[in-house]
């Protein structure tokens, strides 16, 4: 399996635990069945939508829907089973597999900008969309104050991720070990965050260790 097929594939598994992270907040809210299939798919595929809009290209999962589908069977697997869905969030699978998606969709919106040809500041900005804007969506709708607005390390190993995709494609390293390279990034900062509880805190208290309360899922 080659570098951009594994990406893709951690990608849809990205898509499922965006998607489960959604349903999560549907429950927290006590929301029916539609709002779970609202907040899942949202979460899911928000990021990459609102950085397929800004960049003029044809939004993604309207030329192709299984990235929809797969989002909506998810939230509704979440709201038919959500005690089990539950206890995984508890052990942190939830957390990590969310860093896994995270780092994906992040490497995943670069790589899109910068084949548009985009200026390199666009494209670290649209893999940060792409990984975070799902989440801050979801939150928004939710009624909650955004993760990435909560002291959480997530949306700067996302955009740590994209500057290392930008640097090493302009420097000419192949689309293969570039995509890892960003990835690596992206999951070991996020990695490092929630095994440390390293926070980024007010002016004057950048890092600052706290308890760590993600939730999980900004995509």
């Amino acid at each position: 399996m080659n570098v951009e097929s594994f990406i893709n594939g951690i990608g849809i598994f990205g898509v499922v635990v965006f998607a489960v992270s959604g349903a999560f907040a549907a429950a927290r809210k006590d929301m029916d069945p539609v709002g779970f299939l609202l907040l899942g798919a949202i979460t899911a595929i928000g990021g990459g939508t609102t950085r397929d809009v800004i960049l003029d290209r044809p939004v993604f999962w309207l030329e192709d829907p299984s990235q929809l589908i797969i989002a909506l069977v998810a939230s509704l697997a979440t709201y038919l089973f959500v005690s089990l869905a539950a206890h995984l969030e508890r052990r942190k699978w939830v957390a990590w597999s969310d860093a896994l998606g995270l780092a994906a969709f992040a490497v995943q919106g670069t790589f899109i900008a910068l084949e548009l040809n985009s200026h390199p500041l666009i494209a670290i900005i649209m893999g940060t969309m792409t990984a975070v804007g799902g989440g801050v969506i979801r939150d928004v709708l939710s009624s909650e104050r955004p993760l990435i607005f909560r002291g959480q390390l997530y949306a700067i190993p996302a955009a740590a991720g994209a500057v290392a995709v930008v640097a090493m494609h302009d420097l000419g390293f192949s689309d293969s070990v570039t995509a890892t390279a960003g990835f690596i990034i992206v999951f070991a900062t996020r990695g490092a965050a929630m095994i440390f509880n390293i926070r980024s805190g007010p002016p004057g208290e950048w890092f600052k260790m706290g308890p760590d309360d993600s939730s999980s899922g900004d995509g």
